[in-house]
């Protein structure tokens, strides 16, 4: 690896050799549990016999074709996500990533600002509001995007056209917009920023500006989406018991939606886009943007048999449930090295108490984050976790993990923090 691959990836002295359900092993022969999942990726665990069988099945009839063709499975999977997952009229564009899925609302936003310049005073809306802490990929237009210097650095001159505010700040939302503005970006969880959760005011808020300003409310579902969080979509979860209804305009998706195998998406409303007479799903026509490998029979094939299986599984409930007791049992812990518990469904994240860790042996040695030493001890046990920023602790379980594997990694969760503490 170091003599033949780049080294941009901090990467764990570990290989793995195989997987299976929450398991994976390294070629060691050890057995880890696995509440990684390739970050959000693994949905249904590994190598499970549906996308095994999927992937036999589609790769004896056709793999590849050129999106200048009919691609029959493309459409399949395109209608299992507006009739089942949405359930709002649309149309879904494919790609093979979530940084690509963010690119293409970036694209969906100015091409809206610019078509509709001569219903808005010709003013071309061409800004798009982010949140800070927030990540939408590393491609010029995801960092530019992101809301986090971290990842700019060394990257100038930035793409133009994106304002920051503070998340779930409702008032500087809407002080953030002015004419040039076409459209709002934001996770309804943050993933890499902390596992932050949108608040009702905050949605709420948004989608008052997009009725009010004629803005396009888009939703990064990269990481949260298809089921992770008790429901389809991220901001069911997030507005349960509130009194009305998010309408996005545009939804991004990746990483669960192929259980493993590369696949993203966008999906854009049939309504007409605000202020003009054109439908949203509409505006990127014929030569405005594409994707060589978007969607290919293949890739859609296993897509559609994984969100399939998360729904005749009941995996969506599960995830609803299973959550909820860990969340439970964490906090019931009482624990000094655990000052928050965040997260909807199985999107966890635990708070490290950085004064506590400070004070424990070998941690100021370590020269490593708070979540990143907490995460390597956790790996040392036997356990597959993942740092979200510098203070907290990811969980990322299969959305099909079972009770008993949860009642594992709970137990390796606290023998792991009260070794810390009482070394």
């Amino acid at each position: 690896m170091k003599r033949y691959v780049m080294g941009n990836y901090g990467r764990f002295p570990i290989a793995f050799s195989r997987g299976e359900g929450s398991w994976i092993w390294d070629e060691s022969g050890r057995k880890y549990l696995d509440f990684a999942t390739g970050i959000a990726v693994c949905s249904l665990g590994h190598c499970h016999p549906t996308m095994q069988e999927a992937l036999r099945a589609q790769a004896a009839k056709l793999i590849h074709c050129s999106n200048l063709y009919q691609i029959r499975e493309q459409a399949e999977l395109a209608q299992f996500i507006v009739e089942r997952v949405l359930r709002k009229p649309g149309s879904l564009f494919f790609c093979n990533s979530g940084a690509e899925a963010n690119d293409a609302l970036i694209k969906l936003a100015r091409k809206f600002g610019h078509d509709s310049a001569p219903a808005n005073g010709d003013v071309i809306r061409n800004e798009i509001i982010t949140c800070t802490n927030s990540f939408h990929g590393r491609t010029l237009g995801g960092i530019a995007a992101t809301g986090q210097e971290k990842v700019k650095q060394g990257f100038a001159p930035q793409l133009e056209g994106f304002v920051h505010v503070p998340f779930n700040d409702g008032e500087a939302l809407r002080a953030a917009v002015s004419p040039r503005t076409a459209a709002i970006l934001f996770e309804v969880v943050q993933g890499e920023g902390g596992i932050n959760v949108a608040t009702p005011e905050f949605l709420r808020t948004a989608d008052q500006l997009r009725r009010e300003r004629g803005l396009l409310l888009m939703l990064d579902e990269v990481q949260c989406g298809f089921g992770r969080t008790g429901d389809w979509n991220a901001w069911e979860t997030a507005l349960r018991g509130a009194d009305f209804e998010l309408e996005p305009d545009a939804v991004s998706w990746a990483k669960g939606m192929g259980g493993g195998y590369p696949i993203g998406g966008i999906w854009a409303t049939e309504r007409p886009a605000p202020g003009a007479d054109f439908r949203l799903c509409d505006v990127l026509g014929p030569g405005t943007h594409g994707s060589t490998f978007g969607g290919t029979p293949l890739a859609s094939a296993v897509s559609l048999a994984v969100l399939k299986t998360i729904e005749d599984e009941g995996l969506i409930a599960n995830a609803d449930r299973i959550g909820q007791r860990i969340r439970e049992a964490v906090v019931g812990w009482n624990h000094p090295l655990i000052r928050e518990v965040r997260g909807l469904g199985l999107l966890i994240g635990f708070v490290i108490d950085e004064g506590v860790l400070a004070a424990t042996e070998h941690f100021a040695s370590s020269g490593q984050t708070p979540s990143l030493y907490v995460v390597s001890r956790l790996m040392e046990a036997g356990m597959l976790t993942v740092p979200a920023g510098s203070g907290v602790v990811r969980w990322l379980p299969p959305l099909n993990v079972s009770e008993d594997e949860v009642a594992h990694g709970l137990e390796l969760m606290r023998a792991t923090l009260d070794a810390l503490v009482n070394p």
